[in-house]
């Protein structure tokens, strides 16, 4: 345990994504089965435990520490996990002999039932050090947050075979058949066992990922000829497999939502592996992404919002067809395939992603600017007609060429610090514009866009300009005269009755911190519904800036 905990704390506080492989491949190396493989199931997301909820952590600590001690150390740390991990009072009676295994910690907290759970937490954080029971809650709430995604963990993992013939695609290709701790995946890697079987029915296919396009130079090279123009259409990508008896609606992670789109789910072509975009679909219309957020993140969806918001998948891609392995075909052979089989379903929740005919590079760049579809799509894709289908991001097969996001100046007025390496910024800022009677109105909130020096510059300003504190969250000097103008970019409004505003703000983010800018000249409420309500007439065909 006192080991993983070490890896989590020095990922933590690892910026580079080389340092970061580094770490857990050696890891992963020097650590025997079983504690390396359930390592590798908490770096991607693989385990979950239901019996400890943070309300517990917090009544076990404040049964040993003044709460309002607590409060104010959870109040200036901003992480209940270091928090509780510091603030607990040692007991050198309860420390073990031996430091307790990570397989041991898991096997804990998979047989503890809840009524079990609070004693624990107060058994395992006696029995080891500061680091070691911050790991342990970090594990028991899920919520690692050390800046590993789960396809760079397996990509360090894919460094274990000696000979550099292992990518983290082949390890995504296997990785539903296989089970934590994975001893037989280690085997492989290492050269003591044969490859682990992929050919789990309804399994999840590594994605293949676009590169955004440089449109700065010369694109005389893409032609009709060598490339497929499509529509990039604005929902979620997935793939929906069908196969062996076995259906799976999975994200592009590698997450499976299909408890969630019964209505797509029972429509899947059989023997198939489909990739495309979740949409709602509406009237034979692809409806605009606000329509589609209303199921995300659900377990399962009412009869009412399935009747309401139908599901539905517009098809990019066949990767697999009664059995075979259509990958290593060129894409104009697998778009002919799709064709065909998209026709023969006759099923009007699954679309063929069309073609965009187009002349050259130059009549692509208008039909970006206005497309046909409206809101629907965010751009186009460009992919070229005789590339495979390969896993990650490839660059040269495909490309995406998304329309410039809209650009809006509002005054930040409350920050809130943020997490793991982020736990001592202020890194959350909501921002708002003018009303017409002078006062700020909230309009969104954006945690990213910003560098690092640029990040210790904000803190500054927020911990200089603090007016009020509510917890974590501060409120900021905003008026006419002093403040920070914030230049948010963002790719669509809606309007929404949750919000004071009116509007919901599509993927906003920092695009320029206006230093320079009186708060005064920031733009009012009134320019931002002007705008909604040009992209409700255009159909969303407006492109960005301001």
């Amino acid at each position: 345990m006192d080991d993983f905990a070490e890896l989590l704390d020095r990922l933590s506080l690892t910026a580079s994504r080389n340092g970061k492989l580094t770490l857990v491949r050696d890891y992963l190396r020097s650590t025997p089965d079983p504690d390396r493989g359930w390592a590798l199931a908490a770096l991607t997301g693989e385990l979950s435990f239901t019996a400890a909820r943070p309300a517990m952590i917090r009544a076990a600590i404040e049964a040993r520490v003044d709460p309002l001690l607590f409060r104010w150390s959870y109040d200036f740390v901003g992480d209940l996990a270091e928090t509780a991990a510091l603030i607990w009072p040692a007991n050198p009676d309860r420390r073990p002999n031996r430091p307790p295994s990570l397989a041991e910690a898991i096997e804990a907290l998979s047989a503890t039932r809840r009524s079990e759970a609070p004693a624990l937490i107060a058994f395992w954080m006696d029995s080891l050090g500061p680091k070691a029971r911050w790991a342990f809650l970090k594990l028991m709430t899920g919520a690692l947050r050390v800046g590993l995604s789960a396809r760079l963990a397996r990509t360090a993992a894919a460094g274990l075979r000696a000979d550099g013939s292992v990518e983290a695609s082949d390890i995504e290709e296997l990785w539903q058949g296989l089970e934590p701790p994975y001893v037989e995946l280690f085997a492989w890697l290492e050269g003591r066992g044969d490859r682990p079987a992929a050919d789990a029915p309804g399994r999840f296919r590594p994605v293949m990922l676009a590169t955004p396009l440089d449109a700065t130079g010369d694109l005389g090279w893409i032609t009709p000829e060598a490339f497929l123009a499509e529509w990039k259409w604005d929902g979620i990508r997935v793939q929906a497999v069908r196969e062996g008896g076995a259906a799976r609606l999975w994200t592009r992670t590698g997450d499976e939502i299909s408890a969630a789109f019964p209505d797509l789910m029972a429509h899947l072509p059989d023997e198939a592996a489909l990739d495309g975009e979740l949409v709602v679909l509406r009237d034979g219309a692809v409806a605009p992404f606000g329509d589609l957020q209303q199921r995300l993140n659900r377990k399962a969806a009412s009869a009412a919002l399935i009747a309401t918001h139908p599901a539905g998948l517009v098809a990019y891609d066949l990767l697999a067809q009664e059995g075979e392995d259509l990958r290593p075909l060129p894409l104009a052979i697998r778009r002919d395939r799709l064709e065909r089989l998209i026709a023969a379903a006759g099923e009007p929740r699954l679309r063929l992603s069309p073609a965009v005919p187009f002349r050259d590079a130059d009549h692509l760049a208008e039909l970006r600017l206005t497309p046909d579809v409206g809101a629907a799509a965010e751009g186009l894709m460009l992919k070229r007609l005789d590339a495979p289908y390969v896993g990650g991001r490839p660059r040269g097969p495909w490309f995406k060429w998304k329309r410039d996001p809209h650009l809006i100046d509002a005054v930040m007025m409350y920050a809130q610090r943020g997490h793991g390496r982020r736990s001592s910024f202020h890194s959350d800022f909501t921002f708002g514009v003018w009303t017409a009677d002078g006062a700020l109105s909230p309009v969104g909130k954006a945690y990213f866009g910003f560098t690092d020096e640029e990040l210790a510059r904000l803190d500054r300003f927020v911990r200089d300009n603090t007016t009020e504190r509510f917890g974590p969250v501060r409120a900021v000097r905003a008026d006419r005269e002093a403040g920070l103008v914030l230049e948010i970019a963002f790719e669509g409004l809606q309007r929404s009755s949750r919000h004071k505003s009116g509007v919901a703000m599509r993927f906003p983010r920092i695009n320029r911190i206006r230093w320079d800018k009186p708060p005064g000249e920031a733009d009012t409420l009134d320019a931002v519904l002007a705008l909604l309500e040009a992209l409700e007439r255009d159909g969303g065909r407006l492109d960005g800036r301001r």
